[in-house]
């Protein structure tokens, strides 16, 4: 493992894959026997299995929906497999109701909030878990007593600040209020916990800052609670519908919840073949995301807090 330099040298980098090793030493040392799918009994596997496919029937008939007829959706007895596939639905919402800029719109607003949280998130967990400071406790029990406070308390104080301050219908109103979650605090202020003392006292006796240490030391050992929180936040973000309902007040500013909503519900009828359609679309993203990432993301979860 590359360790800090000596107390002339600069301070290098720690090779991320083995130090992770150390920061996590101990934690596997449980048993795995009881999640082990092959000692487990043919009753159990049945019934996670039939579990399972019950999961994913909403998701399948939403894929099925999106590309059948609305007179087909609706008709009796319902049909299961669409009896004339069409692109249609797909087609309005490429061509006829500006998906690029709704798409657009929700893209950067997810990938804006993420770094944010990615950036201050990590920061204070780093100053609650490895810094000493007056008041640190309280500031800690803040976050905590954050974490189980109502959204909608603050939605109308929240909406007032950002009108007074002129964010409405723009990035900056859709962002700024996200742009830190106290579960991101939470969570990377547990992970970073069992990143071993001795190695910041090292650095921090060879001269190097906090900025350098938390940037250069702790950083490169916290990938999967990274990820996780990206994941998190992501998603969070990308499904949000309130908040960018009421803030963003033009079609130019519409996220893709809200143009789902907007456009597949009418007065008097819901175009189900358009909603199911534009459900895929929202949610295909944050699959592919997971895919990508799901590896880091059951490993952040699983070693979050178990100091």
């Amino acid at each position: 493992m590359a360790t800090v330099s000596s107390l002339t040298g600069p301070v290098t980098d720690p090779d991320p894959e083995t130090a992770s090793s150390i920061v996590i030493k101990g934690r596997r040392k449980r048993s795995h026997a009881g999640t082990d799918p092959s000692r487990m009994s043919t009753p159990v596997v049945i019934i996670l299995s039939a579990l399972l496919l019950l999961w994913l029937v909403p998701f399948a008939w939403m894929v099925l929906g999106s590309v059948k007829t609305q007179g087909e959706i609706l008709q009796q007895p319902p049909t299961w497999w669409p009896q004339n596939p069409t692109w249609e639905n797909f087609a309005a919402w490429i061509g006829q109701l500006n998906f690029t800029t709704f798409f657009t719109n929700s893209a950067v607003v997810a990938i804006l909030t993420v770094i944010g949280n990615l950036i201050f998130c990590s920061m204070v967990g780093y100053a609650l878990a490895k810094m000493e400071f007056a008041g640190k406790r309280i500031l800690f029990g803040t976050v905590m007593v954050t974490l189980m406070v109502p959204g909608v308390v603050t939605f109308v104080p929240l909406f007032v600040i950002a009108s007074k301050l002129g964010l409405l219908d723009s990035y900056a109103g859709l962002v700024l209020p996200f742009v830190t979650a106290p579960i991101g605090v939470f969570l990377m202020r547990q992970f970073m916990l069992a990143i071993p003392d001795p190695l910041i006292e090292a650095a921090r006796i060879d001269g190097a800052g906090e900025f350098r240490i938390f940037l250069r030391i702790v950083l490169p050992l916290c990938g999967p609670a990274l990820a996780t929180l990206a994941i998190l936040t992501f998603l969070s973000s990308w499904n949000n519908f309130l908040w960018p309902l009421v803030a963003a007040q033009s079609e130019s500013s519409y996220t893709l919840p809200v143009a789902l909503s907007l456009y597949s519900t009418g007065q008097n009828a819901t175009d189900y073949g358009l909603l199911l359609a534009g459900s895929v679309l929202v949610i295909a993203p944050i699959l592919l995301l997971f895919v990508f990432l799901q590896r880091y993301f059951i490993r952040g979860i699983a070693t979050a807090g178990l100091k």
